[in-house]
């Protein structure tokens, strides 16, 4: 027969915060990166069409027009590929949700190591998972988004193996 003591229990849910807190926070990194390279190939696209109209009104014949009207035409989709995209609320969405997880974790692991110093009796214990309980309960119920399926299936990939 299984059997799950309190503690068990606080641990399970402890780590469980602790690898959705480390699942959002690599989530908001790597958008945090796709919006660097998003922003960065736009300047080089803008740099690149005022060059090269630069380089045309300097020298008339020696460029095309079509390299400015193309370069401005590539940033400009560029650009509204990114807005589309919305990538600064997400990345904010993870990072504020990644930080309230932190949080929570930090109050499991202090309520942890509360009950290895023998400082937290039974019922005070049950009263301070069910309060976490209810903490993560308010957080979930409006952080996720249209994405979460896709979040879940990468913090699946992330947890570790246990034997059956």
């Amino acid at each position: 027969m299984f059997s799950l003591k309190i503690v068990d229990h606080v641990r399970l849910d402890s780590e469980r915060v602790a690898q959705n807190y480390t699942v959002h926070a690599a989530a908001a990194e790597r958008i945090c990166r796709l919006i660097t390279v998003f922003r960065i190939g736009v300047v080089l696209l803008l740099a690149f069409a005022v060059a090269a109209e630069t380089a045309n009104v300097l020298f008339p014949h020696s460029v095309s027009p079509a390299a400015a009207i193309g370069a401005g035409l590539l940033a400009l989709v560029a650009f509204a590929v990114y807005a589309a995209l919305g990538l600064e609320s997400r990345e904010f969405a993870h990072r504020t949700f990644a930080h309230r997880l932190w949080i929570v974790a930090e109050r499991y692991r202090s309520l942890l190591s509360e009950i290895n110093d023998g400082l937290v009796d039974g019922a005070m214990l049950i009263g301070r998972r069910d309060h976490l309980i209810a903490e993560l309960d308010a957080i979930y119920q409006f952080a996720f988004g249209v994405d979460h399926a896709a979040h879940e299936t990468m913090r699946l990939a992330h947890a570790p193996e246990r034997a059956a």
